[in-house]
């Protein structure tokens, strides 16, 4: 499952899921920071959510939608709604930090669009691309656009969240003191993280969003999707948090901490092939008996005591206590900046209203099967 294997067809799936839960079809009505008389009239069937008086629509749930899927892959009814449900949700959030990156009078240049732009279609060949663009019914417009979103909204979070995070040298030499013996390396070892996906209904989601693949095809598609975020820089913690189900790792960002070589030499060669002789950032997908594993690997070393001149060992220390405190300080924010917001989530709303009946009230917009 490298990403050297992936067809073309591969490639433009994973474009497309690279904002499907973050970005809207044009501007989810109007644009942000404007006004309307949604809020004071009664709202249409077709209009799923309300924020601070902007319309999100049926059809701007149903594009992301088609971004995000494969149709070749049918889904139910239930699966189906439960994915556009997850996708409301993002594009609320997405809707109240447009409005934010307006009021900070923050854009995207065209060389930042362009750049990302030809970064996630360039193993696609223009024809394959296109094709698959029609039979989507999407345009090279739409997929600009929601890049375009997708990095404003990345700038609001840098922007408002990135200058709060500070480490010291203190908090850095308070970290190693505590925690000394996990930087004694008796033999050669890993450090990883992982996102475990599993193709069955869980009893119990402990991840951020509530995700839970419980198809074997739902499972690939979250594969691919994860897979198409990191490579468009998406963080693997947060990832891991939002969609990990894993309950054990989930809330640590997937981290498993340094395990050995001997240890790895025991676990399924699935598992110990995405890890041992890989480098350090990369990441892998390991699978067995239908579940999946996204597996990073964060360090190797070999074997010694490291204390705080080894070179890089601030730096990891660092990058550590920041990946944690960045969690802390971006959940807080969005909750804040979604509690300072008029939401109104009809399609949840209705979805509840209807008692089992909801497939009957949301007929499938074109496309959109």
């Amino acid at each position: 499952m490298s990403e050297s294997r992936r067809s073309p067809v591969i490639e433009f799936l994973l474009l497309l899921i690279v904002g499907a839960g973050a970005f809207t079809a044009g501007a989810c009505g109007s644009k942000p920071g404007s006004t309307s008389t949604t809020a004071t009239t009664t709202p249409s069937p077709d209009t799923w959510a309300v924020v601070d008086g902007r319309p999100i629509t049926r059809d701007d749930v149903d594009k992301a939608f088609r971004r995000a899927r494969d149709s070749a892959q049918p889904l139910s009814e239930e699966e189906a709604l439960t994915a556009k449900l997850g996708l409301l949700n993002d594009l609320i959030v997405q809707e109240i930090l447009l409005a934010r990156a307006t009021a900070l009078k923050l854009e995207v240049s065209q060389a930042d669009l362009d750049t990302a732009y030809n970064n996630a279609k360039k193993n696609m060949p223009d024809d394959a691309y296109q094709q698959e663009l029609t039979r989507r019914s999407l345009t090279v417009a739409d997929m600009r656009e929601g890049l375009r979103r997708e990095l404003l909204t990345q700038k609001v979070i840098e922007q408002e969240v990135g200058p709060k995070i500070a480490v010291t040298d203190k908090e850095i030499n308070d970290f190693y003191a505590a925690n000394r013996a996990q930087f004694n390396v008796a033999e050669e070892a890993y450090h990883i993280a992982q996102i475990v996906i599993t193709p069955v209904r869980d009893a119990q989601i402990t991840n951020g969003t509530g995700d839970d693949a419980a198809t074997p095809q739902a499972a690939v598609a979250k594969v691919k999707m994860l897979m198409e975020r990191l490579k468009a820089g998406a963080s693997f913690r947060d990832l891991a948090v939002g969609y990990s189900e894993d309950a054990e790792s989930a809330p640590r960002g997937g981290d498993l901490g340094f395990l050995p070589v001997s240890r790895l030499k025991q676990a399924p060669p699935a598992l110990r092939d995405a890890v041992v002789n890989k480098e350090p950032g990369s990441v892998n997908v390991a699978s067995a008996g239908g579940a999946y594993t996204l597996v990073l690997v964060v360090a190797h070393e070999l074997p010694g005591q490291r204390d705080l001149t080894t070179p890089g060992m601030k730096e990891r220390i660092t990058e550590t206590l920041r990946g944690r405190r960045e969690q802390l300080f971006r959940l807080a924010y969005l909750t804040a900046a979604r509690t300072d917001s008029k939401v109104e989530n009809l399609l949840a709303r209705r979805l509840l209203e209807a008692k089992g009946t909801a497939p009957s009230l949301l007929p499938a917009a074109p496309g959109s099967k």
